[in-house]
């Protein structure tokens, strides 16, 4: 018997709610990012539930894109601007304690308990990601985030000790090196490869291509077109293999704690 994953968010709960609260946000992303034409698509378990659900995952309660870097400082400056009064931008600039190296836009209207975010930050509210993709290596990639990532998460106070932090002061201007070095050596060449950004973290190590994302197309996504990968299918068999199987109950997790609404 086919299982009912509606029960995950049925209209009304409190996941439903936040699900169309991120999805708001992300159709005014998407106005901003057509206005300015800055490219971006539907990433990791957003592009998987388009693909799988034509909507969100039905227990997620996260959202996420992606932009090249090329665009991706542009796009946060303009995100700065010209978001509406209800959204916030939120980044390592705008919070000295924002411990990731991708960006959020949040809801001013809500909060989030997310038990991996210092409790401390100055904005919680439901949010859309946006991560930065460039050129380069996975295997390179790894090797810099142990020094970049870690010293960068560690200076925002997000793990270690104060041993920990001065150690990442002095990793840093290495850390920063390394990044500038091996961008400078792959910007010559004309490699295919793609990476998310120096110092974000991802569960799984696996090589992106650019191909698989550019040119991009539009993807159904809770009724409203979006833009995703050129090949959703290669990129998600990439990520999670068989990605049309629904996995197990034990594996069906979710980021916050709580979710409330003001």
């Amino acid at each position: 018997m086919k299982e009912d994953l509606s029960a995950y968010n049925p209209e009304g709960s409190v996941l439903r709610k936040a699900q169309l609260r991120m999805l708001e946000i992300l159709k005014t992303v998407d106005v901003i990012c057509r206005k300015h034409n800055i490219t971006y698509w539907l990433d990791g378990g957003t592009c998987l539930g388009a693909v799988r659900h034509q909507g969100f995952i039905p227990w997620d309660d996260d959202l996420d894109i992606a932009v090249m870097r090329k665009d991706y400082k542009r796009l946060c400056n303009i995100l700065k601007k010209e978001l509406p009064e209800n959204l916030i931008f939120q980044d390592e600039t705008t919070d000295k304690l924002y411990p990731l190296k991708f960006a959020k836009v949040r809801d001013k209207n809500s909060r989030m308990y997310d038990p991996l975010l210092s409790k401390n930050l100055k904005e919680q509210g439901i949010y859309i990601d946006i991560f930065p993709i460039e050129k380069g290596y996975e295997k390179i990639k790894t090797f810099i985030d142990f020094f970049y990532g870690r010293a960068f998460r560690r200076l925002h106070h997000h793990s270690g000790g104060k041993k920990e932090y001065f150690i990442a002061l002095i990793m840093w201007p290495f850390a920063c090196f390394l990044v500038y070095f091996f961008r400078s050596l792959i910007f010559l060449s004309s490699s295919d490869c793609l990476i998310y950004g120096y110092g974000v973290s991802t569960l799984k190590k696996y090589q992106l291509y650019k191909k698989d994302f550019i040119p991009t197309k539009s993807i159904l996504f809770e009724n409203h077109e979006f833009s995703a990968p050129a090949n959703p299918d290669g990129y998600l068999k990439q990520l999670y293999g068989n990605y049309m199987q629904i996995p197990p109950k034990e594996k069906r997790r979710t980021h916050a704690d709580k979710i409330e609404f003001f």
